[in-house]
């Protein structure tokens, strides 16, 4: 079976999908030396995690990109700025209703699906920002908190959320009646401060690094305690002097992969580090994962999904946000998870576009499997953005848009 960019299933005809109510099953053939503990039997969602209904009326809101600590307890973002006037009825003075108010904007869930801390939001800090893009638990059980924007930046926690450090790359927010910069702005030269923000970081205990995402072409690398820059790079290893500041075209979409580029190609969606020292990047904006050494060495790179629409047409059209009625999304690789095995052998990539999960081996690119389905039932998914998995092989995947939820994939 072909698969479909607009709906259905590519399957092999070695796998086979089988999805019974909230029971999602992936099956690998045993002689082709798959790891039967990563993808054999099935995985299977668990309709009871996490724990519902939240204390004190909370009411989950969106779930970007998230993150599992060293003791198996899962930490997402839930945006409170997504909160609807429909979905705050007790809000209101008096209250409409009694439902429900905006959950804080970090949650920590234990193993068995239950909130255990819960702190951030407006209020918190006078530099919490109003639309958070990405938690990262350290391994001492500090929470590091980044977004994207003019005045945005990386900030870090305990895991109460008591304030520690502000990293010192922030830009200056626009002054009252200031006009900001435009969206797809780029200085992919400046190193000093990142004038919109910290999309997407990676953790580097080893070499005490933070890997960075801005708005640009670009990963640059920063000391994780001082916050000087050490290096960077551009798609395929080019130098950051080499890489341009002007907006990318789109291109005419007919059915297949976006035509080849040297460079990144916005949106760059995420980073990731593996155990055994490589750089995975996602680049939304081509269906790609390109991979480096730290160093910035380009080694190799693989597509997902790949006939799916990754950017506009020429003339603008073709692609919309996650809040757009008339466009729809464009690009598969919104973000990666590794397996929980020791090598590592597998990417699990989140697919908001298509709204499944893909499993490729992350050594050759190969696509081996995957799961989820468009909807808004349990085991389906619906503008996935956030995906992370534990020690024992279960995924945990959040939504944005209307979405507003994190679920558990139990490894049978």
């Amino acid at each position: 079976m072909q698969f479909n960019p607009f709906g259905g299933y590519k399957m092999k005809p070695s796998f086979s999908v089988v999805i019974i109510t909230a029971v999602i099953c992936l099956f690998a053939p045993a002689s082709d030396g798959l790891a039967q503990n990563v993808l054999d039997p099935q995985y299977r969602v668990d309709p009871f995690w996490p724990k519902v209904p939240y204390p004190n009326g909370w009411l989950q809101q969106g779930v970007p990109p998230m993150t599992v600590d060293d003791r198996d307890h899962v930490w997402v973002i839930s945006r409170s700025a997504d909160l609807h006037a429909h979905e705050s009825m007790a809000t209101f003075d008096p209250p409409r209703g009694d439902c429900c108010i905006a959950a804080p904007d970090i949650l920590e869930f234990d193993p068995e699906g239950n909130i255990v801390n819960a702190w951030g939001g407006p209020d918190h800090h006078p530099l919490w920002p109003a639309r958070p893009q990405t938690v990262i638990v350290d391994s001492e059980f500090n929470v590091w908190v980044s977004s994207l924007g003019q005045g945005a930046g990386l900030m870090k926690f305990t895991r109460e959320g008591e304030f520690l450090w502000d990293f010192p790359i922030r830009g200056p927010a626009p002054a009252p009646g200031e006009q900001r910069l435009p969206r797809n702005f780029q200085d992919n030269q400046a190193t000093d401060v990142l004038r919109n923000g910290v999309f997407n970081f990676a953790l580097d205990e080893e070499d005490r690094e933070v890997y960075i995402l801005d708005n640009g072409k670009r990963v640059v690398v920063y000391d994780m305690d001082t916050g000087e820059f050490m290096r960077g790079w551009g798609g395929r290893g080019k130098p950051l002097s080499e890489i341009s500041n002007d907006p990318e075209p789109g291109y005419a979409w007919d059915g297949g992969p976006p035509p080849d580029t040297d460079g990144f190609m916005p949106a760059v969606h995420c980073v990731m580090i593996s155990n055994d020292g490589l750089v995975y990047v996602c680049e939304r904006g081509m269906n790609r994962i390109q991979v480096f050494t730290k160093q910035g060495e380009y080694v190799f790179e693989f597509l997902v999904a790949p006939n799916t629409p990754a950017r506009p047409n020429p003339d603008g059209t073709g692609c919309g946000g996650p809040f757009s009625n008339t466009e729809p999304m464009c690009g598969t690789t919104y973000n990666l998870a590794f397996s929980h095995d020791e090598n590592q052998q597998y990417v699990f990539v989140a697919d908001g576009t298509n709204h499944r999960v893909w499993i490729h081996d992350r050594f050759t690119g190969e696509e081996v499997g995957q799961f989820g389905s468009p909807g808004r039932n349990a085991g389906q998914l619906y503008w996935i953005d956030g995906i992370a998995t534990d020690s024992r092989g279960n995924v945990y995947t959040g939504e944005v848009s209307t979405g507003k939820r994190v679920q558990k994939f139990v490894l049978q």
